[in-house]
């Protein structure tokens, strides 16, 4: 997702930052530029402009965080260096409670989080392909005054990703949970695309509780879902990313932690601590794990 939306900025006309701590692939995107698949066909661009090393980067207006939710903290920390006295942190990654994480590190006043529609896979160092497009939905939590939250959403307008502003971004973050919860942890159980997922009638059963549990959670703690009918919701993100191998999937072929913690089994917890039992998403979270210690045990 990085690199997707350094892409994004770059074909604005923009010189986008890269902060990576992986130093193959920093030098790999040196040295061969970046191909990006998207349905227009496969563009390729030199980005000259990643590092390492945050004091070659400096203070900046903007810093976006596109790491998995363990890492969160880690990220924030190494970037801390580009902090000025007016720098916005904005996170679009999956899964709650990403701007608390980034908020005890930066202080208050200076964080947004969202969510995106847009999706990326990982084909190697050099070459990703845009999986999904759609909204960038952005705001800050109740209580906090981000005064640039209107200049950031311009600022993703004019790379092309269209992007509102809104008042309620738990609303959107728990609308978005869902859909992960939903589609994240079959896929990766399974090993099937977001399609083939939709098509099985078993399957589209677990769908719909996990979501029935995700939204009875969220109505316990006052959180508004965005979408009408949410299991239909679900069932309409699965056919247009049919083809899609969800993050999760990802992480899991290629032998990596998932963000299962942060997903169904932030569900599960927030359950606990209001009194709604999730026993699909406990169930899916388990299940997870447990495939994540039989892949450790592989390798």
């Amino acid at each position: 997702m990085g690199s997707l939306f350094a892409y994004f900025f770059h074909q604005a006309g923009y010189a986008p930052w890269l902060l990576d701590n992986h130093e193959g692939r920093v030098d790999a995107i040196r040295r061969e530029g970046l191909t990006v698949e998207t349905h227009a066909g496969k563009h390729h661009i030199s980005l000259p402009t990643l590092t390492t090393k945050p004091e070659e980067i400096g203070q900046v207006d903007l810093i976006i965080i596109a790491v998995k939710a363990y890492d969160t903290e880690l990220a924030m920390e190494g970037a801390a260096p580009l902090l000025g006295d007016k720098s916005v942190v904005l996170t679009l990654q999956n899964g709650l409670y990403n701007i608390e994480r980034i908020t005890r590190i930066t202080g208050k006043n200076r964080v947004l989080g969202g969510t995106t529609a847009h999706g990326a896979t990982q084909l190697s160092h050099t070459h990703i392909r845009h999986a999904g497009s759609g909204e960038t939905v952005i705001g800050a939590l109740p209580g906090e005054q981000v005064l640039q939250v209107n200049a950031v959403g311009d600022l993703l307008n004019r790379t092309g990703v269209k992007t509102r502003v809104t008042d309620d971004v738990n609303g959107a973050l728990w609308s978005k949970l869902f859909i992960n919860a939903a589609i994240n942890p079959l896929t990766a159980l399974t090993r099937l695309p977001n399609g083939e997922i939709a098509e099985c009638s078993e399957l589209v059963d677990v769908q719909r509780r996990v979501v029935e549990e995700a939204c009875a959670v969220a109505k316990q703690k006052g959180i508004l879902i965005h979408f009408p009918d949410p299991v239909a919701k679900v069932m309409e993100v699965c056919k247009a990313t049919a083809t899609n191998r969800s993050s999760m999937l990802q992480d899991i072929l290629n032998g990596k932690k998932t963000e299962i913690d942060y997903i169904n089994g932030a569900i599960v917890a927030d359950g606990a601590s209001c009194g709604v039992a999730p026993p699909y998403n406990q169930i899916l979270t388990r299940l997870v794990k447990a495939l994540e210690i039989q892949q450790n045990s592989q390798s």
